[in-house]
């Protein structure tokens, strides 16, 4: 009894330490403030529509015509029904936002350390790391929560996954279920991909063991068990995966139907992303070692380098006004490796930097070489096009790699594995069980090495020429001299925290040295290192992340404000579309206010995404005119905006006079160059089957949209002929129906991308509805599996109380 109370009390202070802690740096929340994220902002615009029918007709639309033309809402925060899943992530994530996702890592490290049988001292520390490493902070920052949600989870499932291994099987089996079932919720398939990568490593790892041991029955069970789970986890997501999985087929990630570039010439990848596209975001090979040195490339595109920079003092000595001057430091462009651009380093700590090189001297066994593994590859995964052998192997032929792009982000499996070799060394130190001999022993050898590289980092800087990507841009202003000053600025801050992670390295190798001689207690040296850690990380962390990045509640709900322009135009209450060409194609702006041919997305629609690589961009306006814009924003000198209206948009519907038939999609989508949409629609013939393809239009023939709503379209048509229709409209096969006076209606893909049908003579009311199958079926598949787990988690609680039960008995 007495044992079970001091479990659940450790255990229950130190949530409340971490509840503490992440409030602590997210301190503005407790104002009623919130952070300030661009990507949180951009999708507030692209849901605008959803979130507005949610609230007024108390239902899911599952499409929205505000960006792209018209997509799936399965990506914008679609709510399914029966997803208990998602309610139980609610409930964990309690604390106001961002702190709950900080919360939630420092809670799933914990739990993982634990379940790897580390004393909650030392599990408290590693959980500091990881909560705190500074590539976690600051995807927080810049609004990837899916990523920051997706991240918080994987200790937990990865802990399942180690009890199993540890014949753990039935809270092993549960905890791999439920984590998983969480880890899906996320959304971010992306970091789930990666860990199962990291996965793999640890798999073969643990069967390499497991033969050496002879312990192969074992190891099979615990593969079947991990199966088993990862299904259950899964299935209880069934909706949110297969309505994915659609709309991955139409978006961007899917397979093109085109085979030719804009410019004619032939494509080099029909399937998934390109590999530029992909490897755009790849890290530097030297790069890299700012997981040590978190400025050793200059650390984020713009930092504040304030009033003591060489940078600050030119320009004042050049004339310019000292508020003009501000201005500049307080953005400088330090950054100077070889991505487009970062919002900081992927910093680890140079604590645990350290401690991971201890634990690979101290550490024996499988967990060192999995972790080891993991790390490597997530390094040389993340270099992506500069290291393109194993990148273009991944992308050839390993499955689903290509449907994610920056593959710089796969650091995050180091960011994971580090911190458990960290712990697993200072275990290690603390353990009366290890020679106190090869205890100082590999003490010297890791810091001999960490310390080394960080001397040969010193004297070697002059291998580097800290040039930047704009500093030729910056000499074309006149001030010829500036760039040399950010090159000054930026070895400042080199040489500074090159000595601020020494500094680090060393007062903790003195630590562990007084300890190991011991002239320190072991809490006191935990307490030391763990304080150490924090100050760290959290101090390079307030470079990017800061309350300064907190604003009002209000700004994030209402992101944007309205121009003078979105006022003119919302005079118009009729449904249309609005191109903002000031704004460009990756912008939500114009979706928070008006119907939009564009968006901000990471799938993107295919076809829509087409449409401008084809037209948009060379101005064809029949194609404007088909997708009806009715008005165009555009800016004059002064910077303000101002609408045109086009005064050719097809409208919502009309009936065309010929089908002009094409054999493949490259035919269909460069006939738009040639054809006036209002009079001819395109058709590939090798997907729909077309008997007719002239038709009489006379001057009564019209048709109308008399009733909308974003999934529910109610169209008015009057014609004397037997006709078709061309509906202004995404055409998306999974889930639109189409109805002609209640009657279902076949209608098929014309002009591309958009919606068309044969309406018979007479007047009739036709009306397209959204209603997808996906989320019926997979509705149920979720609320089977979610009953089926609810099941196992009580059966495994009552086995457990009658096993302690008895066990107290005897």
């Amino acid at each position: 009894m007495k044992k079970g109370l001091k479990f659940f009390f450790t255990h229950f202070f130190v949530t409340v330490f971490f509840i503490v802690a992440a409030l602590a740096y997210f301190h503005p929340v407790l104002q009623g403030k919130v952070i300030y994220q661009h990507d949180i902002a951009q999708y507030t615009g692209m849901a605008k529509e959803q979130n507005d029918f949610r609230k007024k007709n108390d239902a899911e639309p599952y499409w929205t015509n505000s960006a792209f033309g018209g997509m799936p809402t399965y990506q914008l925060g679609a709510n399914y029904p029966h997803n208990y899943i998602k309610k139980l992530d609610r409930l964990i994530r309690f604390l106001p936002r961002p702190a709950d996702y900080l919360f939630l890592y420092l809670i799933g490290f914990y739990i993982l350390l634990c379940s790897l049988k580390v004393d909650y001292k030392l599990a408290i520390v590693g959980a500091l790391a990881f909560g705190f490493s500074t590539y976690l902070i600051i995807i927080i920052g810049a609004g990837h929560n899916a990523k920051a949600h997706a991240l918080g989870y994987l200790p937990i499932l990865l802990a399942g996954i180690v009890l199993v291994f540890r014949k753990k099987y039935l809270w092993g089996f549960l905890v791999t279920a439920l984590a998983m079932a969480l880890e899906i919720v996320a959304n971010h398939y992306q970091m789930t991909y990666y860990f199962m990568l990291l996965v793999l490593v640890l798999g073969v790892v643990y069967l390499i063991d497991a033969i050496k041991k002879k312990e192969l029955k074992h190891f099979f069970v615990s593969v079947g068990i991990l199966v088993c789970a990862v299904v259950l986890g899964i299935a209880a997501n069934a909706t949110g995966l297969m309505a994915t999985k659609e709309y991955a087929d139409w978006s961007t990630r899917g397979k093109s139907e085109l085979t030719i570039n804009p410019d004619g010439s032939p494509k080099d990848n029909t399937g998934g992303l390109s590999k530029d596209y992909i490897t755009q975001w790849s890290y530097g090979i030297s790069e890299s070692l700012n997981i040590f040195v978190p400025r050793l490339f200059g650390g984020a595109s713009q930092e504040n380098l304030g009033e003591d920079s060489k940078s600050f003092k030119y320009l004042i000595d050049k004339g310019l006004p000292r508020s003009s001057a501000l201005d500049f430091v307080s953005g400088i462009p330090l950054y100077w490796g070889q991505q487009p651009g970062v919002s900081g380093p992927a910093y680890v700590g140079a604590i645990v930097f350290f401690l991971f090189f201890l634990g690979l001297f101290l550490v024996k066994g499988k967990h060192k070489w999995w972790l080891l593994f993991g790390t490597i590859l997530s390094l040389v995964l993340s270099w992506g096009k500069n290291f393109s052998v194993l990148t273009d192997f991944m992308i050839d032929y390993f499955p689903l790699y290509d449907k994610f792009r920056a593959v710089s982000s796969i650091q995050v499996i180091l960011e994971l594995c580090m911190p458990i070799l960290a712990i697993l060394a200072l275990k290690k130190i603390f353990s009366s069980k290890m020679d106190l001999n090869d205890k100082i022993t590999s003490l010297k050898y890791a810091a001999a090495t960490v310390l080394g590289l960080g001397v040969l980092l010193f004297l070697f800087k002059g291998m580097f020429d800290f040039t930047g990507p704009v500093d030729e841009r910056l000499r074309m202003t006149g001030l010829e001299e500036l760039p040399e000053m950010l090159k000054l600025d930026r070895k400042a801050v080199y040489n500074s925290d090159l000595f601020r992670s020494l500094g680090y390295v060393l007062v903790v190798v003195l630590l562990l040295w007084f300890y190991l001689k011991g002239k320190l207690k072991m809490n006191l040296t935990v307490i030391v290192i763990g304080a150490l850690l924090v100050f760290d990380l959290v101090g390079v962390n307030l470079r990017y992340v800061n309350e300064d990045n907190f604003v009002s509640k209000r700004r994030m709900l209402e992101p944007f404000q309205k121009t003078a322009a979105d006022t003119q135009i919302l005079k118009d209450t009729s449904v249309y579309r609005v191109f903002d060409q000031t704004d460009g194609f990756d912008s939500a702006k114009t979706a928070y206010f008006h119907n939009s041919i564009t968006g901000y997305h990471a799938a993107k629609p295919a076809g829509m995404q087409d449409l401008f690589d084809f037209h948009v961009y060379k101005g064809n306006l029949s194609v404007f005119n088909m997708l009806n814009v009715k008005y165009v924003v555009q800016q004059d000198e002064q910077g303000n905006k101002f609408p045109i209206q086009n005064p050719n948009a097809n409208g919502n519907a009309w009936f065309v006079k010929e089908l002009l038939a094409v054999g493949s999609a490259d035919e269909e989508i460069m006939a738009l160059d040639s054809i006036d949409t209002k009079v001819t629609a395109v058709v590939n013939t090798n997907k729909f089957s077309i008997n007719r393809f002239e038709y009489q239009v006379d001057s009564t023939a019209s048709i109308t949209l008399t009733d909308y709503k974003p999934n529910h379209l109610t169209y008015s048509s009057k014609n004397m002929n037997p006709g078709v229709a061309v509906f202004s409209e995404m055409y998306y096969a999974h889930g639109w129906n189409a109805y002609i006076d209640g009657t279902p209606t076949d209608h098929f893909k014309v002009d591309y991308v958009l919606r068309a049908m044969r309406v018979p003579e007479g007047q009739h009311t036709i009306e397209f509805k959204f209603e997808p199958k996906v989320v019926e079926q997979g509705s149920k598949i979720s609320l089977a599996s979610t009953i089926l787990l609810g099941l196992v988690f009580l059966g495994g609680l009552g086995f457990t109380f009658y096993r302690n039960k008895k066990e107290n008995n005897s």
